[in-house]
C-alpha cells in the first residue's frame, strides 16, 4: 500500500482515505472547488474557501496560460503564493478546453494547435507544454495532457484517440520528471495523475486502464464523462473501469457532478470530484438544500424571511434571508450571487464531510439512501 495514499476504511467499493501531499493532507472522498482562473466565480476569496471547508482548489492550465501567463505566475513564486492559498491545488491539463474548442483546433501527434478564446492568437499545446505550464504554476497535482473524445464518437476514432493519449501520458511522465529535477522549479514534488479515456466503450476503457496502471503514477482520473452520455452509462463505465485502476492510488472522476452523481461515484470507488455546478447554479440563484433545489428568483420567496436552509451554518444562512438574497439577485447586486455560491460550495463540502463520517462509521449505504430520498422530497 502506498504511503502517499492510505485507505482508512472501505465499504464495498467505496473508500475512505487520506492522500498526503506537500501542501497538506487531503481527506477523501473530496470535492474540489473550481477556481478556473485562480478564483471561484462569484467573488469568493481564498479566505472564504477555508471558512466553507474547501480542502482542494482546482485551477485551469489553459486559462492561466492565456491570462495572466504561467511564466508571470512562476516569477512571482507560483500559484499558491499568487492567489494566497496554502492548501492543495490541482491543475487540469487544458485537454478538456481543447475538446470544447472543437471548431478551432487541429490535433496532431505532437500536440494540438488552436486559437485563444481571448484574443484569437494561435496556441500550440502538447504534453511537454502542458507539463511546463503546470510546473510554472507549481500546483500540487498536475493532470496529464489528453484528448477527450466525444461520448458519441465512432469506435475507430476513440481507439486512435486513446492510443495517442497513452503515448502523450508517457511524454508527460518523462517531462514532469525532468522539470521536477530543475533548480528553479516552484514545486519539485509536483504529482502527476493520468487520465483514462474511451468514451462509452467498456472494453476500450478497461484496456486503457490496464495500460496506464502500469505507469505507476500518483493517481488516476476517469475522464470524458458527463459530456453527453446518460447518468446510467456513466455509472456503468465506472463499474467496469475503476476495478482495473490501481487500488493503492486515488481515483478522480473529472467534471462530475450533481450531489446524486457524487454519491453514486463514491459507491463505485471514486475519491476526487470537481464540478462547476455549485458555483454556476449559485450565480443564477439556484441553491442546493437537503430537501431539494431552490430557485430564489421564484416569487414565493419574495417575503420568505427564513435562511436558504434552516440549520445550515454557511455565511449566507447564518446572516441573511431568502427574501433579501432574492432582492439582491433581482437587483443584480453581486452580493446575491456571492451568497448563493458560498452556500452551494458549503453544501457540497459539508456533504463530503458527511460522506467521510458515514464511511468511518460503516454506514455509507444507509447515508446515501437517506440523502437521496431527502433531496428528492422537494420540501422547500
Amino acid at each position: 500500500m502506498s504511503k502517499q495514499y492510505e485507505i482508512l476504511k472501505q465499504e464495498g467499493a467505496a473508500k475512505r482515505a487520506v492522500f498526503h501531499t506537500v501542501h497538506g493532507d487531503i481527506q477523501t472522498p473530496v470535492f474540489m472547488n473550481v477556481g478556473t482562473a485562480a478564483a471561484i466565480k462569484g467573488a469568493v476569496s481564498t479566505v472564504d474557501l477555508k471558512e466553507i471547508g474547501c480542502q482542494v482548489e482546482l485551477s485551469n492550465t489553459y486559462h492561466l496560460h492565456v491570462r495572466p501567463g504561467d511564466k508571470l505566475i512562476h516569477d512571482v513564486g507560483g500559484l499558491h503564493k499568487f492567489m494566497n492559498w496554502d492548501r492543495p491545488i490541482l491543475t487540469d491539463s487544458g485537454g478538456f478546453q481543447v475538446f470544447s474548442l472543437a471548431g478551432l483546433r487541429k490535433i496532431k501527434e505532437e500536440g494540438v494547435t488552436f486559437h485563444s478564446h481571448v484574443d484569437g492568437r494561435i496556441i500550440f499545446m502538447g504534453p511537454e507544454e502542458s507539463m511546463q505550464i503546470q510546473s510554472n504554476l507549481g500546483s500540487t497535482i498536475a493532470m496529464a495532457f489528453d484528448e477527450c473524445p466525444s461520448s458519441v464518437a465512432e469506435r475507430k476514432y476513440v481507439e486512435d484517440s486513446v492510443a495517442r493519449t497513452t503515448r502523450w501520458l508517457e511524454r508527460c511522465k518523462n517531462e514532469m520528471a525532468r522539470l521536477n529535477s530543475l533548480e528553479d522549479t516552484v514545486n519539485k514534488k509536483q504529482m502527476l495523475f493520468g487520465i483514462n479515456q474511451g468514451a462509452v466503450y467498456d472494453d476500450i476503457r478497461i484496456e486503457h486502464a490496464k495500460r496506464i496502471s502500469e505507469m505507476d503514477l500518483d493517481g488516476y482520473a476517469v475522464g470524458g464523462l458527463a459530456v453527453g452520455e446518460t447518468h446510467e452509462e456513466m455509472y456503468r463505465i465506472l463499474e467496469s473501469t475503476v476495478p482495473y485502476l490501481p487500488k493503492d492510488k486515488p481515483t478522480y472522476l473529472m467534471g462530475v457532478g450533481t450531489p446524486a452523481n457524487i454519491l453514486e461515484g463514491v459507491e463505485r470507488g471514486i475519491d476526487f470530484f470537481d464540478c462547476v455546478y455549485p458555483s454556476r447554479n449559485g450565480r443564477h440563484g439556484h441553491v442546493y438544500t437537503n430537501y431539494g433545489k431552490l430557485n430564489l428568483f421564484n416569487e414565493k420567496y419574495e417575503k420568505d424571511m427564513r435562511p436558504i436552509e434552516e440549520g445550515c451554518n454557511c455565511p449566507a444562512c447564518r446572516m441573511y434571508s431568502r427574501a433579501y438574497i432574492r432582492h439582491l439577485l433581482k437587483a443584480k447586486e453581486m452580493l446575491g450571487m456571492r451568497l448563493c455560491v458560498l452556500h452551494n460550495l458549503y453544501f457540497y463540502n459539508t456533504m463530503m464531510a458527511e460522506i467521510r463520517e458515514a464511511l468511518d462509521n460503516g454506514n455509507f449505504i444507509n447515508y446515501k439512501k437517506a440523502k437521496l430520498d431527502s433531496m428528492a422530497s422537494a420540501n422547500v
